[in-house]
């Protein structure tokens, strides 16, 4: 088991910093072995000439940006903020705002393909949140406030026909069935459920 390489997986893809003891429980290791893991890839990591550093507090770590690279960065973002959404990042969207607060497990079942780094830049952009859902030990995601004010409605129930969207019998159904055969709901992320959110306009 290369525990390195997973502990680096998990940490590239979070929206925020995690805790060694949920990275713990995930890979099923001790805490002292996620900690020395992590050790060794802020030795790798954090030196002049790399431009991602591991950085901890306490007992979390996240994988950041040097800044030694702070303007070219901050320049990439306020770029990707004001350009327009693609197709699968409106996708996305739609999926949260009619489906939140949601797993990252169960978007990826709806799209049928891993949607962290559309995740990660639909937050950037301010568009959703997430928060920890501790009784489920999980990262649950949500439209934010700017998201409903740059609509201009003040509660995701205006959306156009939330309240059957937001309760599809079908999608609930595929959801369940995967989720009671696979243990996990995001095990079978390569199949595409036959309800649908809204399309969109825009393309990628």
């Amino acid at each position: 088991m290369n525990l390195d390489g997973q502990v680096e997986s998990l940490l590239f893809v979070a929206s925020r910093p995690m805790s060694f003891s949920k990275i713990a429980s995930l890979l099923k290791v001790e805490v002292a072995a996620v900690q020395a893991a992590v050790d060794r890839l802020k030795q790798f990591y954090n030196t002049a000439e790399r431009g991602i550093q591991i950085s901890q507090h306490a007992s979390s770590a996240q994988m950041v940006t040097s800044s030694l690279h702070a303007k070219i960065v901050s320049d990439f973002l306020k770029e990707e903020r004001s350009g327009e959404l693609t197709r699968p990042s409106l996708e996305t969207l739609a999926i949260i705002a009619y489906r939140g607060p949601l797993p990252k497990s169960e978007i990826d079942l709806i799209r049928g393909v891993n949607c962290s780094l559309i995740l990660r830049h639909l937050m950037i952009r301010g568009l959703i949140t997430s928060r920890e859902d501790r009784h489920k030990m999980t990262t649950l995601y949500e439209i934010s406030f700017d998201f409903l004010r740059h609509l201009g409605i003040r509660q995701v129930g205006e959306l156009p026909d939330y309240v059957n969207l937001n309760h599809d019998q079908t999608l609930d159904k595929f959801l369940h069935t995967s989720e009671r055969t696979t243990g996990s709901p995001g095990a079978a992320a390569s199949a595409k459920p036959a309800a649908s959110l809204p399309r969109t306009d825009s393309d990628s």
